[in-house]
């Protein structure tokens, strides 16, 4: 806001730039939690119960989603990757003297990934089973799975990333190289994370009972010009994720369209429909299905005028190569002579509207759940302490 202010007092552009300093002294910081857990297992080494308890430091004073990052977005997560019969977390948020805590690369999502693989690496050690076995033998393998913590998945194959992880990191031969590095006198250490997380945060009604003061879709408008040209608005907002040209792909892709026949609209209030902006992994999930369903509109009219024009059932028109088709016939339209057929109205379906843009909203029944499988494999010298990243692999 200073800046701001400045620019205008003094007619000029104002940048300011913080030292680190500045930035630790009054950035938003991620996360600082101290937890305890307890697994409890049965005599074949299946899981019985998780227990947890978390203090979440929420630093000096509260911040915008500083108090739902360790309940809504950590507790609900607990389960990970495993068929876990019962959980039960107790999160207390605290005020203390430090710089407040918001949501911050994953916000919760790590926090309980870090916690519930530390414990399943420590368990599997005290039982004496492989890491990865331990792990492969309390898979979730029947979806939809509810878990006792809310969220319920709706697919996955945990097995599969997992081997695909361990082949590619050679987990088998990991004995063989931890005794080569002993004798050159190092240490080697291999380690495993199996993550789920939670995408495309949804739907309202979950935040609404809650008790959160605004719904969790996304909105897409489509305008096909008289040319052939399409205009995208969305509310998704670009961060730097590359908006502008995975979404103009999806439209090419689906009307056989040059992505510079595509331009994505987002940001500005003035022409942009309300939207729910881009946070919590939901750009693709969510603002790219309310786009997708806009598209679903445009092209259903789209087919019903090419089949109303060329004397064909609207179930045999084809889109491909940017142009409409009649099946098993040479006849069809260019996708910008149907667009322009729209505007000019002259012929017409009888009842149908000029124009060819259509809306949507999008409000998903569930989050995604993204998972996969890294695996680390270290080197420690031990009479320095330092440490060498030798491999690392991630599978999903």
């Amino acid at each position: 806001m200073v800046c701001l202010w400045a620019s205008k007092r003094v007619g000029r552009p104002v940048k300011w730039v913080s030292d680190r300093t500045e930035a630790f002294l009054t950035d938003a910081h991620g996360r600082d939690h101290r937890s305890e857990a307890e697994l409890a297992l049965d005599a074949d080494n299946k899981i019985l119960g998780l227990r947890v308890k978390t203090i979440a430091n929420l630093g000096a004073y509260m911040s915008l989603f500083s108090s739902s990052v360790p309940t809504y977005l950590y507790a609900t997560l607990l389960s990970g990757q495993y068929d876990i019969p019962a959980i039960h977390a107790n999160v207390k948020t605290v005020y203390t003297n430090t710089t407040p805590v918001d949501a911050y690369r994953g916000a919760g999502r790590p926090e309980a990934t870090y916690l519930l693989e530390r414990i399943m690496e420590t368990a599997a050690r005290e039982v004496g089973l492989s890491p990865a076995e331990f792990r492969r033998k309390n898979f979730i393998r029947t979806f939809p799975h509810q878990t006792p913590v809310i969220m319920c998945y709706d697919a996955g194959d945990y097995d599969a990333t997992l081997d695909a992880a361990l082949k590619a990191a050679d987990y088998d031969g990991f004995a063989a190289r931890k005794a080569e590095a002993a004798s050159r006198g190092k240490l080697r250490g291999i380690g495993l994370s199996c993550y789920i997380e939670a995408c495309g945060i949804a739907p309202s009604a979950a935040v609404g009972s809650l008790g959160a003061g605004v719904g969790l879709w996304e909105s897409a408008e489509v305008r096909v010009n008289p040319v052939g040209s399409i205009e995208v608005l969305t509310g998704s907002h670009s961060h730097g994720q590359g908006h502008e040209t995975t979404f103009a792909q999806l439209i090419s892709e689906r009307f056989g369209l040059d992505t510079n026949a595509v331009s994505i609209v987002h940001g500005d209030t003035d022409k942009v429909q309300f939207g729910m902006g881009t946070y919590g992994s939901r750009s693709g999930a969510v603002g790219m299905s309310a786009i997708v369903k806009a598209l679903d509109k445009v092209e259903a009219k789209a087919k019903k005028i090419a089949a109303h024009l060329m004397e064909a059932s609207e179930g045999d028109i084809q889109i491909e190569g940017g142009e409409l088709k009649v099946a098993g016939t040479d006849k069809k339209l260019t996708f910008t002579e149907v667009a322009l057929a729209a505007y000019t109205a002259h012929n017409l379906p009888e009842g149908m509207e000029p124009g060819l843009k259509e809306g949507a909203f999008y409000d998903p029944t569930n989050f995604t759940f993204p998972a996969g499988t890294y695996v680390c494999e270290v080197e420690v010298d031990p009479d320095t302490g330092k440490t060498e990243v030798v491999n690392f692999v991630r599978r999903r």
